[in-house]
């Protein structure tokens, strides 16, 4: 990596002061990672609940004798200078201390990582978003704002959609031709051939209706066994009924997903994704162009995968992937003879990264905007679409709508359209708000369904990036 030239020879800084908002799991690996990481120092965290803040830095070993609490950004700036590190319970002080040179967003809530965010833009400080909730609603505006401002507003490395966005501007600048980009999620599924189960490895709990480990008919094994050649369509088809009880995408695999289609381009071909569970070697045979074999109508096209292996295998890791060609004949037989697993015909590969390292390696998109005043995203971030909501089951009333994780509603990803009765709401302005009416299961939800609450900064900073984009 060239990364240490960089940061020797254009660097603005010799160091970066990070100021930390939300120590949930990935804050709390940045900040744990951080000691060991050069040039770079967390000099504040804040999360609305202090022990996870103060713990944060527990976590990573730090000398709590040299961290203190601060209430307000000035009493901030005051320990920074004396050599401390804060941590405080007021996460809207960090965009305001002086010593605080990029602002990394991990808080979770759509309402709230636009404030923080707008707030840190206004600061002239850098903004590295972990909150996809927010970034898959207004990060085109956000990253608009930054730029009028002179500062940068990033996606992450070490989460999926940043490094897919990473890895597709890769391709291109290249001169690969992407036929498919995607993110494997984060479950695999192993099968276990001579005890005949599939088994889902995941790190997360899993909620009925869906169960660990399915029994596969002795009529069904052939699904599982390697696509045939021209029956990829037919294969994935099975296996989708087969796995079915197993656990399934969530709603934030979708936002991850439509942030990396905002960035890059890409385009889902069905709106809710195809998510094939498939070998890494199946992926160029099945997320390739109809007329080699494959499932997409058109190049560009951007979906999920769920590793299926054996458990003496190598998996996927919540990896992402892309799928290329060359054009030109000669580089094309380098490309696919060169150990990267390619399709029948030759006519596709596959380059992926299998691991996400979450906030252990997001110091690179610090210390890039930082040291270096650039983002890792892509150039052209607009809203091409929306994450939105349908209703798995009866929604009451006055009911408040839940998060990605709630299982009261399941995504979709759409065109953007604008705020206006009528139009599918975008997911998060729901999040956290209330049902104008008794809902049906199956309705797409739109905005004339939700109260809109008063002096939210999230549809505020929507309806001007409506304007600025969409009108």
């Amino acid at each position: 990596m060239v990364y240490h030239h960089l940061y020797s020879q254009f660097a603005k800084a010799a160091e970066v002061n990070v100021g930390i908002i939300g120590a949930g799991n990935y804050g709390t690996a940045i900040v744990t990672q951080s000691p060991r990481t050069p040039r770079l120092n967390v000099v504040a965290v804040a999360d609305i609940s202090l022990e996870a803040a103060r713990g944060a830095y527990e976590k990573a070993g730090y000398d709590m004798a040299k961290t203190s609490y601060a209430e307000t950004a000035e009493e901030a700036q005051l320990f920074i200078a004396q050599g401390l590190s804060v941590y405080t319970d007021r996460p809207e002080i960090i965009g305001q201390i002086a010593a605080v040179q990029v602002v990394c967003e991990s808080s979770g809530s759509p309402e709230g990582g636009v404030r923080y965010a707008l707030q840190a833009i206004k600061a002239g400080k850098h903004v590295a978003m972990v909150t996809k909730d927010c970034d898959v609603t207004v990060g085109p505006m956000l990253k608009r704002l930054a730029k009028d401002a002179g500062v940068v507003y990033t996606p992450v490395d070490g989460d999926q959609h940043g490094l897919l966005i990473q890895l597709y501007e890769w391709a291109k600048s290249v001169g690969l031709t992407v036929l498919s980009g995607g993110k494997a999620t984060d479950g695999e599924f192993v099968f276990d051939e001579a005890a005949g189960t599939v088994t889902i490895k995941t790190d997360k709990k899993i909620h009925a209706p869906y169960v660990e480990t399915i029994q596969i008919a002795d009529e069904d094994r052939k699904w599982l066994g390697m696509i045939p050649q021209g029956q990829a369509a037919e294969y994935v088809a099975r296996r989708k009924e087969i796995l079915a009880r197993l656990p399934q995408p969530g709603a934030y695999d979708l936002c991850e997903i439509t942030v990396a289609a905002n960035y890059t381009g890409m385009s889902p071909a069905v709106d809710t994704l195809i998510h094939a569970p498939l070998r890494i070697t199946e992926i160029p045979v099945v997320y390739c162009e109809a007329e080699n074999g494959g499932l997409f109508e058109r190049g560009d096209t951007i979906d999920l995968a769920t590793c299926l292996r054996r458990p003496d295998e190598s998996g996927l890791g919540g990896g992402v992937f892309i799928v290329v060609r060359c054009d030109n004949a000669y580089s094309n037989h380098v490309l696919t003879t060169k150990g990267q697993i390619s399709n029948y015909d030759d006519t596709a590969a596959v380059i992926y990264r299998p691991y996400h390292l979450c906030g252990v390696e997001t110091a690179t998109s610090l210390l890039l905007a930082g040291l270096l005043g650039i983002d890792t995203g892509a150039d052209d971030y607009r809203p091409r679409y929306d994450l939105a909501k349908v209703a798995a089951r009866d929604i009451r009333a006055g009911e408040v709508f839940g998060n990605d994780h709630n299982p009261m509603m399941k995504a979709r990803i759409i065109p953007a359209v604008p705020v206006a009765a009528g139009n599918p709401a975008c997911a998060h302005l729901l999040t956290g708000n209330r049902a104008k009416a008794d809902i049906p299961a199956g309705t797409l939800i739109t905005y004339d369904m939700v109260e809109e609450p008063e002096g939210s900064m999230i549809w505020e900073i929507r309806r001007l990036q409506d304007r600025t984009f969409l009108s």
